[in-house]
């Protein structure tokens, strides 16, 4: 059977693995010391073949899970998990925690604690024995379950920047703690669907089984897989040091760009893609592995990668093409070419408290005056395709899985207790107690109970129907979504089409759609964790008990942690974390992102998206989405031989047709190249190498890259408070050095202007704010701007407006006769310190 027919038709990989069970011993107790592993030329062609060649079955009972060091590691990294990953959600990089970093932390840590305890007498209950794979699973899952910043608190935060609104500590925890938790009461209800069957695969717990069975795991063939996996990981982990702080030009390396010289702004938005938002990354090649393991060239499946490369290449001309056509309006307004803000018609912040009353609702009379919002184009297609890849879900999975739906939902077939399942890890499951449904449930009610009385804690909360309600859409979304993610890897994201119905339960309300995106998305999400959790737990054989505790117990220190964190950084960094740019140490633009979408869907959603409007077509995708699925299948029908239409994934396509307007975009091109060349030529020609070492690779890269990550960000990237800047050299640029005709790192096309308290977007003030009632200072905003290269020599007039200008363009002309990277010299060297000094640029009254 074909890998992409088991992903399509997951009931036939039952059939496939009726051989590979015969004559199994489900009583088997093998100790890992001695577990052989399968050496094989078969091609993995499908989730059968994974779980029966790459995973090992091996397991010993005897083993304890919940042991004195996992409580003592998965506490300690739980608390350092949540509190770095709440920093990071106010850093200006789109960092996280990563699962494979607390996996090998704890594996050096516990084997530390067992030699360094006594194992004798009262010790040996403490330190019963080498650190095994069962309590190493449970500290990664309490661990990583921890390591994540609840949606919860990014509300919480944005109440407290935007709305001025201050939940007291025990209404936010418990408001954190049901949110987070009424998700896994869903996970108990769908484990026969979405963990215990073969063809729920997880490809993302794929590096994970890899690595901590390669390290417990005796025998030969697993001792040569550590020693590859330690040589790999000091590998990357010496060479991320390169592209991250010696040499950053490697973080997006573009032949294009540098042929440029930064001349054409066309070129950056294009192609550029070293920058945040600096542009959409054609042809740009990173050698960062913290960028290029975004892409998951070495664990998703071919089929889920193509559909991803098809959406990009797609995206390139669909976004670049709208925001040159002037779609959405975002050119002809002179809004910056990629940004999540939200922009008055002058180009300048929108001021969100100017339209809301007292009550945080939608004044109409205030509105009426201000206008309306403006998204950049870039922006806008990217939520119009994350609607479609909505609505593409709900039919993909009507069309390609209805059988094991109607199976799993028949008679309530899944919550009856007892069902077999042909999968070689279930199987070996079946020695330990299973979490009976009733715990899943008790903690479904109580998080729900809680969920309803926080409810009327705050300002603006939502009414006890609307959270069942929007928790019923949760998990509606996750039996739909749960599917595709099992299978794929791919998790499509689900806030914006809570929101929509959002807007229409609660119209006008900003903060009551937040509180609906809580309950209709992050329950979703929190199901998803939790089903991954649970059959990575499968996939290591532990008890399915120890697995709930251990992932529990993560949440609730992690909610608390969370906040903690938060109410200190909010507190000391203010000022920094509601200014649109912020700071290269602090920025708030994950709460900005929160609050844009409140605004726009909670306060303004018919005044933006009612037909006739501005952003009409974007809630219409959902429907685009919708009716692309049927076209695939019909065609697949009708020509069934070719396998082209049945290979294809029209959610991953659209939401990969809107993925490129945010942050750097340098990862795509070398996560193609070696997701084909490991994925098909290595999968297909050197199929035993990719049993012994493919995840084990990925594994040992991600493993590597995120330690050096975590000790570069304290150590020389500022997140300690002092950043330690590398020498200057041509591949890491002097930012004092001011190019004519070269763009700097951050795009004056990205960049706000503060003039005489005004804010104003770049290119508003330049091209459309040079008549005679503009503010004075931005003559020398002008002048600035003119250093940067982003002013042509023929334009020079304006500056001949002021003296000023007059005496440096004679001496721009003097020094410069071509446009050439130039050092300050003493012409301009007096603005050298406005122009770095940070942004916004505060020139004039300012």
């Amino acid at each position: 059977m074909s890998y992409s027919d088991s992903l399509r038709e997951p009931s036939k990989v039952l059939e496939h693995q009726e051989k590979d069970l015969k004559g199994f011993d489900d009583h088997s107790t093998e100790s890992v010391e001695e577990a052989p592993f399968q050496e094989s030329e078969q091609i993995v062609r499908g989730a059968g073949d994974i779980t029966n060649l790459i995973i090992s079955d091996e397991d010993n009972p005897e083993l304890p899970a919940l042991t004195f060091r996992f409580w003592v590691l998965g506490i300690g990294l739980a608390t350092f998990g949540s509190v770095l990953s709440e920093i990071y959600y106010w850093k200006p990089q789109n960092a996280m925690v990563s699962a494979l970093f607390q996996l090998i932390i704890s594996y050096v840590l516990g084997n530390a604690m067992h030699y360094a305890m006594p194992s004798t007498g009262f010790w040996r209950h403490l330190n019963p024995g080498p650190f095994n794979i069962k309590e190493h699973t449970c500290i990664t899952i309490m661990a990583s379950t921890a390591s994540v910043t609840a949606t919860a608190i990014g509300i919480v935060a944005t109440l407290d920047l935007f709305y001025g609104v201050a939940l007291n500590p025990g209404a936010a925890i418990f408001q954190t703690f049901a949110s987070q938790l009424i998700g896994y009461g869903f996970a108990g209800l769908l484990r026969t669907l979405l963990v215990w069957p073969t063809y729920a695969l997880f490809p993302n717990q794929l590096p994970s089984i890899s690595l901590l069975q390669s390290m417990h795991f005796g025998g030969l063939l697993n001792r040569k897989k550590m020693k590859y996996f330690w040589i790999v990981f000091w590998a990357i982990f010496c060479w991320e040091i390169i592209p991250t702080w010696m040499f950053p030009l490697l973080t997006a390396f573009s032949v294009i760009c540098l042929a440029d010289n930064g001349r054409s702004a066309v070129i950056r938005n294009i192609f550029g893609a070293g920058g945040s938002n600096e542009g959409l990354g054609l042809l740009s090649f990173s050698f960062d592995w913290t960028l290029i393991t975004q892409a998951y060239p070495l664990y998703w499946p071919l089929q889920t990668q193509v559909s991803s490369w098809i959406g990009l290449g797609f995206g390139y001309a669909l976004i670049g093409g709208c925001y040159y056509a002037d779609v959405f309006q975002g050119y002809s307004r002179g809004l910056p070419f990629m940004s999540t803000a939200l922009f008055a018609a002058n180009g300048s912040s929108y001021d969100q408290s100017a339209i809301l009353g007292s009550n945080h609702q939608l004044d109409p009379a205030k509105y009426a005056e201000v206008g309306p919002p403006f998204m950049t184009t870039t922006y806008a297609v990217s939520l119009l395709m994350s609607y479609a890849s909505m609505g593409a879900a709900f039919s993909h999975i009507l069309l390609w899985h209805w059988t094991e739906l109607w199976e799993a939902f028949k008679g309530f077939n899944f919550l009856k207790s007892g069902q077999d399942f042909n999968d070689i890890h279930f199987q070996r499951m079946k020695v330990y107690k299973e979490v009976p449904q009733w715990w899943y449930g008790s903690l479904f009610i109580v998080s729900l109970s809680l969920a309803i009385g926080m409810a009327y804690v705050g300002i603006n909360t939502l009414p006890w129907w609307s959270v069942l309600v929007f928790t019923v859409i949760a998990f509606i979304l996750a039996v739909i979504l749960g599917f595709i993610y099992a299978v794929t890897g791919f998790q499509i994201p689900t806030g914006g089409f809570v929101q929509v119905i959002a807007a229409y339960v609660h119209p006008q309300q900003p903060i009551q759609n937040m509180y609906a995106k809580m309950y209709g998305y992050n329950t979703g999400y929190q199901t998803f964790a939790m089903l991954s959790d649970l059959k990575l737990g499968q996939y290591a054989k532990v008890p399915p008990r120890a697995t709930f505790v251990a992932q529990v117990s993560g949440t609730i220190l992690g909610s608390i942690f969370n906040y903690v964190l938060y109410k200190s950084i909010v507190d000391a960094h203010r000022t920094d974390l509601i200014n649109p740019i912020g700071t290269r140490i602090w920025s708030g633009w994950n709460s900005q992102e929160v609050n844009s979408a409140a605004i726009t869907w909670g306060a303004l959603s018919a005044e933006l998206y009612s037909p006739g409007k501005t952003y009409f077509q974007i809630p219409l995708g959902l429907l685009y989405g919708f009716l692309a699925p049927f076209l695939l299948y019909a065609m697949h029908r009708l020509f069934p031989s070719q396998r082209i239409w049945s290979y294809l994934n029209m959610p991953i396509i659209f939401t990969y047709l809107g993925w490129l307007p945010y942050s750097v975009n340098g990862m795509w091109w070398p996560g193609l190249i070696i997701g084909l060349y490991t994925q098909w030529w290595v999968r297909t020609r050197k199929p035993r190498w990719y049993i012994k070492y493919n995840y084990l690779t990925s594994a040992a890269l991600d493993g590597g890259s995120s330690i050096i990550y975590f000790i570069l960000n304290f150590a020389v990237f500022g997140a300690s408070g002092n950043a330690i800047s590398f020498p200057t050299w041509w591949g890491n640029p002097d930012p004092s050095v001011i190019s004519v005709g070269e763009s700097m790192t951050t795009s004056l096309s990205e960049t706000m202007v503060i003039c005489q308290n005004q804010t104003i977007a770049w290119p508003i003030a330049f091209h459309n704010v040079v008549t005679s009632d503009r503010p004075p200072c931005l003559d020398e905003v002008y002048l600035i701007a003119y250093l940067y290269g982003d002013v042509e020599m023929q334009e020079a007039h304006i500056f001949e407006k002021s003296q000023i200008g007059r005496d440096i363009l004679a001496n721009i002309r003097r020094i410069l006769p071509s446009r050439r990277r130039v050092r300050c010299s003493i012409a301009y060297c007096s603005y050298r310190e406005v122009v770095m000094s940070g942004f916004p640029l505060q020139v004039g009254d300012a």
